[in-house]
C-alpha cells in the first residue's frame, strides 16, 4: 500500500489522530510533548503516530496536508494543525468539544 494512502486510513479511520514525535506517554520533543498533553487533557482516547518510527510517513506527511511540521492534528478526517493552533484550541475551551463530538459521532 502507498504511504500516503496509509496516513488517509489513519486520518480516516480514526476520530482524533496526532502525528508527532514519540508517543504521548514518552514524546521526543517540546511541540508533540504539549500537543499530546492537550489532547490527554480533554479526555478522551485518541490515536498516535510515531512519526519517528515510521521513516515513509516522516518523510511524506507533510504531503499529505501540505502541512510542513510535527505535529499534526488530526480531528474527524480533517487537520487542525500543530501543536500552536491545537494549545490555543484548548486554552479557549474549544479543543474539547470538537474531540468529544468526533468520538461520539465514531463510537
Amino acid at each position: 500500500m502507498d504511504v500516503l494512502e496509509r496516513i488517509d486510513q489513519q486520518v480516516k479511520g480514526n476520530p482524533v489522530v496526532i502525528y508527532m514525535k514519540g508517543t504521548p506517554d514518552f514524546p521526543s520533543c517540546g511541540f508533540s510533548s504539549r500537543a499530546a498533553e492537550a489532547l490527554k487533557a480533554c479526555g478522551q482516547p485518541f490515536a498516535f503516530v510515531n512519526v519517528l518510527a515510521d521513516p515513509e510517513i516522516f518523510q511524506n506527511l507533510p504531503r499529505y496536508a501540505d502541512w510542513p511540521t510535527f505535529p499534526q492534528i488530526y480531528i474527524e478526517g480533517e487537520l487542525v494543525g500543530g501543536c500552536d493552533i491545537t494549545l490555543e484550541l484548548f486554552q479557549k475551551g474549544e479543543l474539547k468539544p470538537m474531540i468529544e463530538q468526533a468520538v461520539a459521532k465514531a463510537g
